[in-house]
């Protein structure tokens, strides 16, 4: 017998039939004799739905309040998928955040977990065989005693960090793709789908754009050592054996059980992205300080940065990306510190993407970028940064070649037959 926490997401619950094929999923496992909890997401839509509505009833509304209010699409899928339970003769009750407790801290909107006590759930696992059925993407603070929320995507983390609390031996994530490919299959038909893959490299390809899983829950899964499974809700539950040692989909674990490693795991990448180049500075100590500080008080994230000093040594230019959403906001910032920074001109470019290449493999194969540099040059595309880390590189480049870039390196590493 195992213990599971299984998550579904907005698609997986848009409606109740949805909901009732979810509750024919958590039944299998637990006819097989598993102790379950599930974690559920709101409703597709419901979420921002309830954003706009307090975005229309005032602009500036307070946080705390916005958290009680978008907090409640997952209060519904809750009661809805216990009652549905309920009806098919199982044990199940559904828990809100707070009454768990999961603790938070007070950053409304964007909270992060701090404590949660599994010990009620992991009982009524033992005296009553019962079904936990949780809100994702909510908590409390325990010091002001309000609701929070997590962030967009928050029900990942929710799942696997109550898989930790209550010691599950596993967090299955049940979503609207059957795992975690080597690649988007829509830009590449020949990517494949990964049957394990270590947290390092879910973390990478989380980070620099993949969408299957949030970052904080794979990071969560890390930390924690809890394996994290990502399949398909929308596979028949009737046709899943719920004792095979790995259905459809793909395991995120540790680097240790994973028998062969590739050199590249997969190809990430990103649009939201937006370029800044600062000219002519003087290159003098404090001056990157001058740049990035404002940035950093802005709260504004910057990914990749490139310095050129130029041949006398007096001047430098700095470029650096941040994410689209923040490009305003970033360039207001710069001119508005130029006094203080004392560039010359400031360039600006929004139609630029992202290509990452990931893999744990890297660490002890060499040359693996410059085979990207050179089948990127032999294709026309012009590489305007790079960054590098131990299991990682990304490049940027124009957007119009997003796609060619991507086949193109997906191809380079083998993975059209991974």
């Amino acid at each position: 017998m195992s213990r599971l926490v299984m998550k579904f997401g907005g698609t997986s619950v848009a409606n109740i039939e949805r909901i009732r094929n979810v509750a024919r999923h958590v039944k299998r496992e637990v006819d097989a004799g598993h102790e379950v909890a599930v974690v559920v997401s709101a409703m597709a839509g419901k979420t921002n739905e309830l954003v706009a509505w307090c975005t229309e009833a005032s602009p500036m509304h307070d946080a705390r309040e916005y958290d009680a209010v978008v907090a409640s699409g997952e209060q519904v899928t809750s009661g809805l998928l216990a009652i549905v339970l309920q009806g098919m003769g199982i044990q199940a009750r559904s828990w809100q955040g707070w009454q768990i407790p999961i603790k938070t801290s007070d950053a409304h909107a964007s909270a992060r977990i701090e404590d949660i006590d599994g010990g009620e759930i992991i009982k009524r696992f033992r005296e009553r065989k019962e079904v936990a059925v949780i809100a994702g993407f909510q908590g409390i603070n325990p010091e002001t005693g309000r609701i929070t929320t997590l962030g967009r995507g928050g029900s990942d983390t929710s799942a696997v960090a109550i898989a930790a609390a209550v010691k599950a031996d596993r967090c299955d994530i049940y979503t609207d793709v059957d795992g975690v490919y080597t690649t988007d299959p829509r830009i590449v038909p020949k990517a494949k789908r990964l049957d394990k893959i270590a947290f390092e490299d879910m973390l990478e390809l989380a980070s620099q754009g993949a969408k299957v899983l949030q970052v904080r829950s794979v990071e969560l899964g890390m930390v924690h050592n809890m394996p994290i499974f990502v399949r398909s809700s929308f596979d028949k539950p009737e046709d899943i054996d719920p004792h095979a040692n790995q259905p459809p989909g793909t395991l995120i674990c540790g680097e240790e059980e994973i028998m062969e490693n590739h050199v590249v795991t997969g190809i990430a990448f990103s649009k939201d992205e937006a370029q800044i180049s600062v000219r002519q500075i003087e290159d003098k100590p404090g001056v990157a300080a001058s740049i990035f500080g404002p940035l950093a008080d802005a709260n504004i994230n910057v990914d990749m940065i490139v310095q050129n000093v130029s041949e006398d040594g007096k001047t430098t230019d700095l470029t650096f990306t941040v994410p689209a959403a923040d490009f305003t906001r970033a360039k207001d910032t710069i001119t508005a510190a130029k006094a203080k920074i004392g560039y010359a001109r400031l360039d600006t470019a929004t139609d630029v993407a992202k290509i990452s290449v990931i893999g744990s493999g890297m660490r002890s194969h060499a040359g693996v970028a410059a085979q990207a540099f050179s089948a990127l040059a032999r294709r026309n595309i012009n590489i305007r940064a790079i960054t590098t880390s131990e299991i990682k590189f990304s490049v940027l480049i124009d957007t119009a070649y997003t796609e060619l870039a991507v086949r193109t390196l997906h191809t380079l590493y083998g993975l059209d037959q991974a």
